[in-house]
């Protein structure tokens, strides 16, 4: 059986474009097989003039050893989570809520990112959809869901009656996560206060979380998705109680196709009760 060419240059690079591996670290690449105990032995009868093996260099590249249990979760740094929350408070409209977050550096992921993603849509709307995280193509362009899964969000809209104009969208994460990582509980305990104060000033009617970890980080709740979407929650932001219905994420349904007919009840739940704000009360 005749063997499969290697894989070009361009192929890889595609590949791992594709994956999200599209931005550099460090100067150097680190070999993560590395053991922190290996040592280049240095022989006895070597000259002292000649070249000593860099031993510290591959100690250096060699992964730190761990300060916790693995598994562990780091600590939350209060202090940052503290500062979002003040700041947070502080903003008297979206766009001094948006000029804050342009210059809170709490965050590790803004000094990673390209720049800040806020949000796109109506500010007025009755409706808003918060996701996860920015990805590449809204790392450039500095607005919410505009890659694929952006284009499927804007044709599950579509099917309602819905666009861009009338609703309004955010992320609980505004700065991308480096490779589109999932993004660590500090990140998003430091960043939960800004999308908080940004439903609050928008003051929807109708609140859609869109895949799992905003649907737990916004409704406190730990159950799944798949039992949490097409379920009515109550959201308190702090002045009033706010109807939200989590969905499934339109990445999610890229890559599951079948699950669309379990979005698409939840869109007519929503076209329902996005109806009944804008019928006239008799």
């Amino acid at each position: 059986m005749t063997p499969e060419p290697a894989p070009s240059l361009q192929q890889l690079l595609a590949f791992y474009l594709e994956a999200g591996v599209d931005c550099a670290l460090n100067d150097e690449p680190i070999n993560r097989l590395l053991d922190d105990a290996i040592v280049v032995p240095v022989q006895a009868e070597a000259s002292e003039a000649a070249p000593r093996p860099d031993s510290e260099k591959i100690r250096s590249l060699a992964p730190r050893p761990r300060t916790q249990p693995a598994g562990a979760i780091p600590p939350l740094p209060e202090a940052a989570i503290v500062s979002a929350r003040e700041a947070a408070a502080t903003a008297p409209s979206l766009e001094a809520l948006r000029a804050l977050m342009e210059q809170f550096d709490g965050c590790a992921l803004r000094s990673t990112a390209t720049r800040l993603v806020f949000a796109d849509g109506n500010p007025k709307a009755s409706i808003m959809l918060v996701g996860e995280a920015p990805g590449r193509e809204e790392d450039i362009e500095g607005l919410p869901f505009v890659g694929r899964s952006g284009k499927l969000l804007d044709l599950m809209l579509a099917a309602i009656g819905l666009d861009r104009s009338k609703v309004y969208i955010a992320n609980v994460i505004p700065w991308r996560p480096p490779g589109n990582r999932t993004p660590t509980p500090q990140e998003t305990q430091i960043c939960l206060p800004f999308i908080r104060r940004q439903i609050e000033l928008v003051d929807p009617a109708i609140l859609v979380t869109l895949g799992n970890p905003s649907t737990q980080a916004l409704l406190s709740t730990r159950d799944g998705i798949m039992r949490t979407r097409g379920r009515w929650f109550d959201y308190h932001n702090g002045a009033r109680t706010i109807r939200a219905l989590p969905t499934l994420h339109p990445a999610y349904l890229l890559r599951q196709p079948t699950y669309k007919r379990l979005a698409w009840q939840d869109l007519r739940a929503i076209a329902t009760a996005f109806a009944a704000l804008e019928s006239p009360v008799n």
